[in-house]
């Protein structure tokens, strides 16, 4: 049973003594009496709400927790798991990596974001440091190494979009005009396929069905570290994309004078056959071919992807087709990202107003006359009454007057 006592060796300490949930005794050392009595309360409440952490346990290193906690991340993508990796040993790592998980507290993560603020580091890559942090105490909360999260909640800041460049189907053409022919097609697959850039250069031929204009995608290729890694697409689904009539043809002059005839041969390679490089492609195609188009000096080949989009939606396309024609994993990315592009409810209702007003003016004009005709009636009759009261003149003969009470003598 918990209970408090003296120190047996230096008796101005207080010594509490209690039972975890898994039955081992345990003691713990407290210069107060007062002290001990409310750890001891605090034990118990624990211990009724299974809420209980082994202190030895959250007593554990930061960094030997994060370790562990990075090295069973085996289901993350290799650019993903390198992204998590590197935010670690760069600005989590050396910050708390000291520290037992029971020290680190709200405060001092709230302390840490500012710092990251001060020294420079953008939004974006601020939040991702606090999402991996996060994700890293919720697993030892969910181990039973600590009782809460303290990441959660933390005020950060703000990530400010980036102006998001669409091109007009005749800048398309201009472009695409730039770049030398076997990468011709690629610009139009980019602008009227919205793939992304991982998404496009892991085509292969079976992948390519001309007939119906269909492409499957079901792959990416990411660049991590060097090298090269195929795997499943951004959110580990493959989707249909249905392509133009005109893509279509252009496609077929891919497979027929560019692409291996192996089924599983890349649609789109390099120069020497091998997989494309993103850094390769835009140092000696992508930048030139804008320069050369006059086109935005920060023009990205994922503002393709964007330019479809823009295309569509100035088409009526409604936003469910756009979503599934992404690949998005929910209608919120979408409306999230492209909402903005859409016709906006407040349109709708500003016309409905301006409508209701213009309605009221139109009815207004109709009604104008015939209230001045009733008006010029109402004075007309108001002067008949003023005319019968004082302006009429006597006729036959004249009422007696009130003064008058005998009839005059005839001489």
């Amino acid at each position: 049973m918990a209970h408090i006592r003296r120190h047996p060796v230096d008796q101005r300490k207080w010594q509490v003594r209690y039972i975890d949930p898994t039955g081992r005794e345990r003691s713990k050392t407290f210069r107060r009496k007062v002290d001990a009595e409310k750890f001891l309360i605090h034990v118990e409440a624990q211990k009724q709400r299974a809420e209980w952490i082994n202190p030895e346990l959250s007593s554990t290193l930061f960094q030997d927790w994060a370790e562990g906690w990075l090295a069973n991340r085996t289901h993350l993508k290799p650019k993903t798991f390198s992204g998590y990796e590197s935010l670690l040993k760069v600005h989590i790592l050396p910050q708390f990596g000291s520290s037992r998980l029971d020290r680190i507290d709200s405060l001092s993560i709230e302390e840490w974001v500012a710092d990251l603020k001060a020294s420079g580091l953008s939004a974006s890559r601020i939040r991702q440091a606090h999402n991996v942090m996060s994700q890293i105490l919720k697993t030892a909360v969910r181990a039973r190494y600590l009782p809460a999260n303290s990441a959660e909640g933390i005020d950060l800041p703000r990530k400010l979009r980036r102006e998001e460049l669409f091109l007009s189907p005749a800048e398309v053409d201009r472009l695409a005009s730039q770049v030398v022919e076997e990468y011709r097609t690629l610009i139009y697959v980019f602008a009227y396929g919205a793939l992304r850039w991982g998404e496009a250069i892991a085509l292969r031929r079976r992948r390519v069905d001309v007939l119906r204009g269909n492409l499957e995608v079901a792959e990416s290729l990411a660049e991590v570290g060097g090298d090269l890694h195929f795997g499943p697409t951004k959110n580990y689904r493959n989707r249909i994309v249905t392509l133009p009539r005109f893509l279509r043809e252009m496609l077929n002059h891919q497979l027929v004078t560019y692409a291996a005839p192996d089924p599983d041969a890349l649609l789109f390679t390099a120069s020497n056959g091998s997989p494309m490089r993103n850094s390769n492609f835009s140092s000696n195609v992508w930048r030139p071919a804008v320069q050369a188009a006059a086109l935005p000096t920060g023009l990205r080949v994922h503002d393709l992807r964007h330019t479809a989009v823009a295309i569509l939606i100035s088409q009526g396309v409604h936003p469910e087709a756009i979503k599934r024609f992404l690949g998005h994993s929910s209608i919120m990315v979408t409306m999230d990202i492209y909402g903005h592009l859409f016709p906006s409810e407040q349109e709708a209702l500003a016309k409905a107003l301006d409508d209701a007003f213009t309605k009221s003016q139109t009815d207004k004009r109709r009604t104008k006359p015939a209230e001045s005709e009733k008006a010029e009636e109402s004075d007309h009759q108001k002067g008949q009454a003023t005319l019968d009261l004082s302006e009429v003149g006597p006729v036959g003969i004249e009422p007696t007057t009130f003064g008058l009470k005998a009839r005059c003598s005839a001489n």
